[in-house]
């Protein structure tokens, strides 16, 4: 899969409803060790704007933001203050360098193949009754994904584009993580939502995946400007349909996948 060059700027359009599930992650984490001065590290952080709710959620935390895409970070670090910093690293290869209290990612870790083989290294890094929480979205078989796909695989684009964006083996299943992440010694809680975000605007779904998913399509057609916006047309006809706007907004079904991990104290 082609590494999307991120844009901030649409990406926090729809920061409301983005951060919604973060929030509701934090709610389930509880106390930690060393509270009320913990350690914690935000691996995904993007914007970091919700690294920055973290930070204030948490006080008296110490917080890094780790993320790969330079675009994300330089944005990030306008968040940056005494206890709150940010730092280059890449969740597919990333070892806390140091124990850690809490660990948290927001959906970042569908962007990693094989994300799971990396909870050991992660979880051997808190610090007796620290926590592991993440959240991802599992949405990867509704029409913004599938019907992307499909149009990606058709004999126009399948040149250019074929293979290129992820399936719904981009995650696992609940059941699946819960079985990763259980073990003696930890307490895992597992669970999913689906949130109907009532999206405002023309085009108010395509809006929302230029920022996440259409990313990689983007990137890959960025130096044929032509391709990218027949590519972007077909797709937007496609999405009016799946999606069409009502009276007081578009509804925007989006299901995601949680988990919270305690080791041991």
């Amino acid at each position: 899969m082609t590494a999307p060059l991120w844009d901030p700027q649409q990406y926090l359009r729809h920061a409301d409803h983005r951060t919604r599930p973060f929030l509701d992650l934090l709610a389930r984490i509880g106390p930690l060790p060393h509270d009320p001065a913990p350690r914690i590290a935000d691996l995904g952080c993007g914007a970091g704007n919700v690294t920055a709710l973290l930070a204030e959620h948490r006080p008296g935390a110490r917080v890094t933001g780790y993320d790969t895409s330079p675009q994300m970070l330089e944005r990030a670090r306008a968040h940056a203050g005494p206890r709150l910093d940010f730092a280059e690293a890449d969740a597919a290869t990333w070892v806390p360098g140091e124990p850690y209290d809490l660990i948290v990612s927001n959906a970042l870790l569908q962007w990693v193949p094989g994300h799971a083989d990396r909870f050991p290294a992660w979880l051997d890094a808190l610090t007796p009754g620290g926590v592991l929480a993440f959240q991802v979205p599992g949405n990867f078989d509704a029409p913004s994904h599938t019907l992307m796909r499909e149009l990606a695989g058709t004999p126009r684009w399948r040149g250019r584009l074929g293979g290129l964006l992820r399936h719904d083996d981009a995650v696992l299943a609940p059941a699946e993580y819960l079985r990763h992440l259980t073990a003696p010694g930890r307490t895992a809680d597992v669970w999913e939502t689906t949130y109907l975000h009532l999206l405002q605007g023309e085009d108010a779904v395509l809006d929302w995946v230029k920022g996440t998913g259409l990313r990689p399509v983007l990137t890959a057609l960025a130096d044929d400007p032509g391709a990218r916006d027949a590519f972007v047309s077909s797709y937007r006809d496609l999405l009016r349909t799946a999606y069409p706007a009502g009276p007081h907004g578009t509804v925007f079904p989006f299901r995601r996948i949680f988990a919270v991990v305690r080791v041991a104290g």
